[in-house]
């Protein structure tokens, strides 16, 4: 599962250049009602169609699936073509990813199928954050399986060598807030002489400071940069001049270094990273794949921010030929409680349905993490999550946000100046 890699790809334009005809296109309206075409980005969506004993298959054999799984880079590019093509060749389910869902809700009238009554029937055990990201205009248009609250995950040793215990209640009170986050920076930065930072990039910190917003980028039409987006940049630059991070990119391949105390630093000494803000997905995807002979020596705690970061949502084309199943396959994938429970305990993911995270959470025990039962603090975070501030603009002006703080973080502008910059990208990128 490459969810990481979401805000940074550009979708390809290679694929707008094919006409809306096709050979394949006649197939599906060989039974319909019988076939659901479905599109995605990842295999995780493939997974939970296939797995047996209570995927979608294993309890719908009468319905035949076609599944198809396109790069991410080339995603939304193939499903515009699609849908503005319409008729058969477009799918009749497909997966949003956080990055662009909202594009795709905010046109909700002209391409997808309504899904309120799926979700009156589920909505007392639905948490509640998912669907108001799939919801414009009175409609619910996407549905989603997943909650993912972020953490920070911390190495053990090294909490026992600077905080003097690695329990994470105890953890928890050096990084309960922003202040009492630097203040442990600044301790661990002192007490190791400088061989061991906090973060291995401040860039980690992105999510949980866009957690802190009040208002959305785009207000009344108008570009708004939340007090909290001008405190990352602050906190970027603090963290650079003072050597608290490491100076990494995230996702690179210093950044995953850090996970596994292979990292060096610019004099080609070893350099150690006390912790990773990631989100509940990140523990197996990122953390895990890359840990090393580090397993084991992890703990985790809320962190100085409540924030969330990644999930993905359901959607169905409007025009397709079997409303009725494709409502079904979207219930049963992010609903159903027997299908949520099994997939909760194969992959970890903390599900939508409240329900079953009741059900389950008490069962975890995560020997990565030292035994530490982190499923059920990870129900308890997603709670926290209360009112959806994604927009579909939000992809395009976070990266350019990004390129304003980092040109100030390092140095290469004032912030007026990268202010006045990330001002004029937008409003001569996007009209705003």
């Amino acid at each position: 599962m490459k969810k990481y890699y979401f805000a940074f790809l550009l979708c390809s334009a290679a694929l707008a250049l094919l006409s809306c005809s096709g050979k394949s296109n006649s197939s599906k309206n060989e039974n319909p009602g019988k076939k659901i075409v479905v599109w995605s980005y990842s295999s995780e969506l493939g997974n939970m169609i296939d797995t047996p004993s209570f995927g979608y298959k294993a309890k719908h054999p009468g319905v035949q699936v076609d599944y198809s799984l396109t790069p991410v880079d080339q995603f939304t590019s193939k499903l515009d073509r699609a849908l503005d093509c319409g008729g058969s060749g477009a799918p009749d389910v497909f997966a949003l990813d956080v990055s662009f869902v909202r594009k795709y809700i905010e046109e909700g009238k002209e391409f997808l199928l309504p899904l309120d009554d799926i979700y009156e029937q589920v909505k007392d055990k639905m948490d509640s954050y998912p669907v108001q990201v799939g919801t414009y205009d009175e409609h619910v248009y996407g549905l989603s399986w997943q909650v993912f609250p972020g953490a920070v995950f911390y190495r053990r040793s090294l909490a026992k060598r600077f905080f003097g215990s690695d329990d994470p209640k105890m953890v928890q009170q050096h990084l309960k807030d922003i202040p009492s986050f630097l203040d442990a920076a600044k301790l661990i930065n002192e007490k190791s002489y400088g061989t061991v930072y906090i973060v291995s990039s401040s860039q980690d910190l992105f999510m949980p400071y866009k957690g802190l917003r009040k208002v959305h980028w785009v207000t009344n039409g108008n570009l708004f940069i939340d007090p909290a987006m001008q405190s990352y940049m602050e906190m970027c630059r603090t963290m650079h001049v003072k050597h608290y991070d490491a100076g990494v990119q995230q996702w690179s391949e210093g950044w995953f270094a850090g996970m596994n105390d292979t990292l060096t630093d610019s004099a080609g000494k070893k350099a150690q990273i006390f912790c990773y803000f990631l989100p509940a997905w990140g523990l197996h995807s990122v953390l895990k794949a890359n840990a090393g002979d580090t397993a084991g020596d992890w703990g985790m705690v809320a962190g100085p921010v409540h924030y969330d970061c990644g999930r993905t949502w359901l959607a169905a084309y409007k025009g397709t030929k079997n409303p009725e199943a494709v409502k079904e396959m979207i219930r049963y994938l992010v609903s159903d409680d027997d299908f949520c429970s099994g997939y909760a305990r194969m992959t970890g993911d903390i599900v939508a349905n409240v329900h079953t995270q009741d059900e389950i959470k008490n069962t975890f025990k995560e020997p990565f993490l030292g035994g530490q039962n982190h499923y059920a603090e990870l129900c308890e975070m997603s709670k926290k999550t209360k009112e959806s501030l994604v927009q579909g603009s939000d992809q395009a002006i976070e990266a350019l946000w990004n390129e304003a703080v980092f040109s100030y973080a390092y140095g290469e502008k004032t912030k007026d100046e990268a202010l006045a910059e990330f001002r004029s990208h937008v409003k001569n990128t996007l009209g705003f």
